[in-house]
């Protein structure tokens, strides 16, 4: 159970990350391929109907970034090393890596090399499970799915006249409010710079990761 007052690093944290998610996915909806970078709900029915229908080629992009995107969370795991979301682990590495990962999709997407959506599924497959859990409930950033289904949870609880959880509903709301966000704020830099705009969700991951490197290394150490 969440504790009702949520640290405001988890909370800012959690805004920011799924603001640099819907930034990053809404460039890939309005690309070229009008592909999810964020999330593989699609990408896997898109590999299955591809395969039915011999669309082989298709088929071998949407495998590529479903393992990109799995590549990413295994990379995660092995810098982070627990998926208990927790203060003084190792987010500013996983967070520079992700943004390494989001600028060099930039040149490759604009020559429309699918190795571009590959570096950009393996940030977002990366930064989905820098924090798997939290107070033993599950916290994503990169897709809404169990964050709505969660909040559509609490809702019924809260019409059934249960215990309400102010601070599980608190981080959930921010979390998608975060998504929203970012998405729309994607959308108007992608109209505006097209693949650039990935330099935005990239520089600010590399912004908190270098912040958090030198808080944890330098700073806190005082």
């Amino acid at each position: 159970m969440f504790d009702q007052r949520t640290p405001y690093w988890i909370l800012f944290g959690g805004f920011t990350l799924t603001c640099i998610a819907g930034m990053v996915n809404a460039v890939g909806f309005l690309g070229a391929y009008h592909e999810a970078f964020s999330h593989l709900s699609g990408t896997t029915t898109f590999l299955s109907a591809d395969l039915v229908a011999g669309r082989y080629h298709q088929a071998l992009h949407a495998a590529l970034l479903m393992l990109a995107f799995f590549g990413g969370a295994t990379l995660s795991g092995l810098v982070i090393r627990d998926s208990h979301l927790k203060a003084g682990r190792r987010y500013g590495v996983a967070l520079t890596m992700e943004a390494v990962l989001l600028l060099s999709a930039v040149p490759l997407l604009e020559a429309r090399q699918i190795w571009g959506s590959v570096c950009a599924a393996a940030a977002c497959g990366l930064q989905n499970a820098m924090a798997t859990t939290y107070s033993g409930a599950i916290v994503r950033t990169t897709h809404m799915t169990g964050i709505v289904t969660d909040l559509g949870l609490a809702l019924s609880h809260w019409l059934r006249r249960r215990p309400s959880r102010g601070g599980r509903v608190r981080l959930l709301s921010s979390l998608l409010l975060g998504f929203l966000v970012g998405s729309g704020i994607g959308a108007a830099l992608f109209q505006r710079f097209g693949y650039s705009a990935l330099h935005y969700p990239g520089g600010l991951a590399l912004a908190i990761g270098v912040s958090h490197f030198v808080h944890r290394h330098f700073w806190h150490r005082r």
